[in-house]
């Protein structure tokens, strides 16, 4: 006899600094590694399952993160069960809301929308302290016209030049919703510079590296060594323009992520 399904959406938020990322690996300490060890202590007679809503990178960061989970156990006392998952994690990992869902629900097609977090600093060292949350980039940026190629990001685009692993299934043209530089106001700390940024980046899905290298160009620009016209180049289909630069996962943060029916 098939055992009954149920099903929770669970969010959560985690520095990434320490981790090779969300997918579990082997040899590797990963998101998605903390979170199956915790669940099977807590919940030991359970058979269960998680897909998380997105894989990010080494030492990325996420402020509103998701995964599903599938379990033949029900939970009795959500709040208790949020209380007890947390107390068992790593303080670098904490669990935000628990909410029940059902078979319908989808975590990768339900999710709408998600934005996406660059933190960074120009010009000067950082405090040590900064490194999990912010890229410091040594060099002296122009902040002016990496902001005005933010725009020519937005849109629907070819981003094949944007991902480091070529696939021939993967869906080079993507719709960026907004792309902006802000002054950072994400995260504060008063060992932060005293001036930092924030590129703001929404979509429904990015590719593998796609927000990096979105970023690594914008450096590259502001260093001088690209113009805005290379960028404009770099989102047509079969490019030219050659992009290496991936920016350091570090000052990346999923910061919203948004579900619907």
């Amino acid at each position: 006899m098939q055992r009954r399904r149920f099903y929770y959406l669970i969010k959560l938020q985690y520095l990434g600094f320490r981790y090779s990322g969300w997918q579990k690996q082997p040899g590797q300490k990963t998101i998605e590694q903390m979170l199956l060890k915790t669940l099977r202590f807590i919940h030991a007679e359970a058979d269960f399952k998680i897909l998380g809503a997105g894989r990010t990178d080494a030492k990325v960061s996420a402020l509103d993160a998701a995964f599903e989970l599938f379990v033949d156990v029900p939970i009795d006392d959500l709040k208790q069960f949020q209380i007890l998952f947390n107390k068992n994690l790593p303080p670098d990992i904490r669990i935000t809301s628990i909410s029940e869902t059902n078979a319908q629900f989808n975590i990768i097609q339900n999710s709408k929308e998600k934005e996406y977090v660059y933190l960074f600093s120009h010009g000067e060292k950082n405090h040590p302290f900064a490194a999990p949350f912010i890229a410091n980039i040594i060099d002296v940026l122009d902040i002016d016209v990496m902001k005005k190629a933010c725009k020519l990001f937005e849109g629907e685009h070819n981003f094949s030049s944007y991902t480091a692993r070529l696939q021939e299934n993967t869906q080079f043209i993507r719709t960026i919703a907004s792309c902006e530089i802000r002054p950072n106001e994400i995260l504060q700390a008063n060992f932060f510079p005293k001036k930092s940024f924030a590129l703001h980046v929404n979509g429904k899905g990015f590719m593998r590296y796609q927000i990096r290298m979105m970023m690594g160009a914008l450096i590259q620009l502001g260093r001088g060594e690209l113009k805005l016209l290379d960028i404009e180049e770099s989102l047509k289909e079969n490019s030219s323009i050659q992009l290496t630069f991936v920016a350091p996962g570090s000052g990346l943060l999923l910061n919203q992520l948004h579900f619907g029916q």
